[in-house]
Formats: structure tokens, sequence, C-alpha cells
């Protein structure tokens, strides 16, 4: 497995092909199909394709860039940071499978893949949106040094729902 970056919990790991039933099963979740209905992988099969589609875009520059975050503790893949190019610039988003939530791998993730943003790329600044309702996810870009710029009805996967805008500069 390749590292893109670590701690002494978790490492962010680069895509493969062999995560497709792990990444699968952490689709599923109920936080995942209520926060991120597109990122529900509904088979195994559907979870590869997306996997080697993510895989080709770590050759480009516009992404997206998304990380698998394995618990080094049993080296189980416990959810995915991602960085996605936005109109705005580039947006942060991650997911920790429900059985895991609560335990800090979520701000663990964000602030590693944070520092390693700030020291190799030249991104400036880094954009969080949550639902208002998803107080967890609030809670992580809170604690990640987000800052809130908007609070209202905005699109959010298409559809106009309550969502908080923050930004975090690197």
């Amino acid at each position: 497995m390749k590292y893109l970056a670590e701690n002494s919990h978790i490492y962010l790991a680069y895509l493969e092909e062999g995560m497709a039933k792990d990444i699968h099963q952490n689709s599923l979740d109920e936080d995942n199909k209520r926060f991120v209905p597109d990122e529900v992988f509904e088979t195994e099969e559907i979870a590869k394709e997306v996997i080697n589609d993510l895989i080709l875009s770590y050759q480009n520059k516009e992404g997206p860039f998304v990380y698998a975050i394995i618990r080094k503790e049993d080296m189980k893949n416990i959810g995915y940071v991602q960085l996605v190019n936005i109109s705005e610039g580039w947006e942060i988003g991650y997911h920790i499978a429900k059985q895991y939530t609560g335990k800090g791998f979520a701000t663990e993730a964000v602030n590693l893949y944070l520092d390693h943003l700030k020291n190799n790329t030249d991104i400036k600044e880094v954009y969080g949106v949550a639902l208002l309702e998803n107080k967890a996810s609030l809670k992580v870009l809170n604690k990640c040094g987000f800052i809130k710029y908007f609070e209202g009805i905005d699109l959010y996967q298409g559809n106009k729902r309550e969502i908080v805008k923050t930004i975090r500069k690197l």
C-alpha cells in the first residue's frame, strides 16, 4: 500500500482496486446515505469502477484527489479524505465509517491532509461545506481551524439545503 501521509494513528493511503469491498461497505452506512448520497456504492463492483476512475485522477491537476484513511492499529480502511476542485478553489471532504465515528479520526485525517497540502502544494486556502444539520462535520471543520463565512440556503448535492460554508488558510 502506498501512503500520502501518516501520523501515529492513521495513514492516508492512495486508493487501490483491492479496497473496493471496504469502500463499498463504508459507503452504505446511514450517515453517508444521509449526508453524501452521491458517494454511496450499492455494489462492490460499482465501488471498484469508481476507484479505478479516481486512481486516474492522481495523474492530473484537477482531481478529485481521494485517499483512504487506514487505521494503523489493524490496517482497517475506516473512511476517506478528499480534495475536490470547485469554482472557489479547493473543497475538502471526508467520511468515517459509522463504527469508527466519535474517536477523532476525521479530525486527525483532515489535519494530516491539510498539513500535507500546506507543505507539498501551492494551495493557499481550502473550503469546507456541510449541511447545517451535520453537527459532527461542522465540529470537525471547527476543530481543524475552518472559519464560517456563510450560513443559509444554497445548493448542496443539487438540492437547496441549509448549509454552512467555511474556509481555512494554509
